[in-house]
């Protein structure tokens, strides 16, 4: 299969596709009754550097045939890294011998074909491919990952950075004539830097930039974004314990949407596993918080026009002013537990705004409190929702950053922290899959 594969390009061929098909027809002539194919490609190249000089350089691939067979009412998952025509009747006769010996189970079955994507044809529908990939080289990378660096530079001790380059084709095919594909790039650069201050303490700070298309990315701002962050955490002093109005920063808040958004997950639910099981079509959260999944905005990072299943997306409420709208709920978990087939995930979830504006603009409104800019560990209860996060920031009064604080812990539970949400900003981070803006919450407990 690799010399059939533009490995430099990093996408498939007609006639990789065309082999995807036939493993479809090898699967219904040695017994299945239905059957998909997922047909993947990536490749990437990455250039590291460290103090103003190229550390390390890499180039990777990986192609995969992943297959779902359906047979007398069994089914089975099964993938090769060796994909090749010679090969293909082998796997899938091994793999339809896995099938036959498993329990029967009446709920697996392909989406209904009317619940599919049709507009998927080519891979290129959403404008995520950017053709420069195909003209990098290894000189070119170089010239990116050294002309980001900010070293030397006084008070660094140290500065870790790394461009990467990237592109994947994803193929599905199943045998109710879905045919699907979608095609991405991706450039990227992210920094680590570390200072130390008059008393020999060190402390560092990251920053990244990501997106589809290499002209929008803005590798040259991640060094200094990454040294102010560093610098600005000298002299951490002890606060106070209590309950503080909380402002998290847009770089981080995604951290509190993400256990929200496991809990609708459909799985979780049938296992019993999630806080929010009984939540559909139920306000649970606050008027303000309405939270859209953005799932073909075109261009964008995380866009995607079918999910797992080939199940088609949309641009959906997920929370509609605080009502719960939908789950993510696949054919087998739909089947499972009664609820309505959707889609497998959110793809590009948005906290609406509820003002214009960031952190700077949110912390003048509240006057006092903590701003996060870090989580350090801790967890969430995916069953009640109760959560205890190791954080880091600053304290801040009428509006001003007074110092950075240490060692702060933040507890309750999720319910009760999203019906305390005060605001959400307008500063998204475009490079983000997960559009989040800066948040603030009231009344939240911290300890030291």
């Amino acid at each position: 299969m690799t010399d059939n594969l533009n490995i430099n390009a990093g996408l498939l061929l007609p006639e990789d596709m065309e082999l995807a098909k036939s493993a479809l027809e090898i699967a219904l002539k040695e017994g299945a009754s239905k059957a998909r194919a997922n047909l993947s490609f990536s490749v990437m190249d990455l250039v590291a550097t460290l103090n103003g000089q190229v550390d390390k350089v890499t180039h990777s691939f990986d192609r995969s045939l992943t297959m779902y067979i359906y047979a007398d009412g069994r089914y089975g998952t099964f993938s090769t890294n060796r994909v090749s025509a010679d090969s293909l009747t082998e796997f899938i006769r091994k793999g339809l011998e896995t099938v036959r010996a498993l329990s029967p189970d009446p709920c697996r079955d392909l989406p209904d074909i009317s619940r599919t994507a049709l507009d998927a044809g080519t891979g290129l529908e959403l404008g995520l491919w950017d053709p420069e990939r195909n003209d990098m080289d290894p000189q070119r990378r170089r010239a990116i990952a050294l002309g980001a660096s900010i070293w030397p530079k006084e008070g660094l001790i140290s500065e870790e950075g790394e461009y990467s380059d990237s592109v994947s084709d994803l193929y599905l095919v199943d045998t109710q004539g879905l045919e699907c594909r979608q095609i991405e790039t991706s450039f990227e650069y992210g920094v680590e830097v570390t200072v130390q201050d008059a008393a020999g303490n060190r402390y560092s700070g990251y920053w990244w930039d990501s997106n589809p298309k290499l002209e929008n990315l803005n590798a040259d701002e991640c060094g200094p974004a990454a040294l102010k962050r560093a610098m600005s955490q000298f002299d951490p002093q002890d606060f106070p314990v209590g309950r503080y109005n909380m402002v998290v920063e847009n770089e981080v808040a995604g951290r509190l949407l993400t256990p929200v958004l496991n809990a609708l997950n459909g799985s979780a639910i049938q296992q019993q596993n999630s806080f929010l099981a009984d939540s559909l079509g139920k306000k649970v959260f606050p008027d303000n918080l309405t939270v859209i999944d953005c799932a073909r905005e075109e261009g964008k990072s995380g866009s995607r026009l079918f999910d797992s299943e080939g199940v088609a997306t949309s641009n959906s409420i997920i929370i509609g002013h605080g009502v719960v709208e939908e789950f993510f709920v696949t054919t087998y978990i739909a089947a499972k537990t009664g609820l309505k087939p959707t889609v497998d995930d959110c793809s590009r979830p948005k906290v609406m705004p509820t003002m214009r504006g960031g952190k700077r603009e949110i912390m003048d409104r509240l006057s006092d409190g903590i701003l996060v800019t870090g989580f350090n560990g801790g967890n969430s209860n995916p069953t009640t929702g109760r959560f205890s996060f190791g954080v880091e920031g600053f304290l801040f009064k009428n509006g001003k950053i007074l110092h950075p604080v240490r060692e702060a812990v933040i507890t309750g539970d999720l319910v009760t922290l999203w019906n305390n949400l005060t605001a959400a900003g307008s500063d998204y981070r475009r490079c983000s899959s997960r559009q989040v803006p800066t948040l603030a919450f009231k009344d939240v407990d911290f300890s030291a």
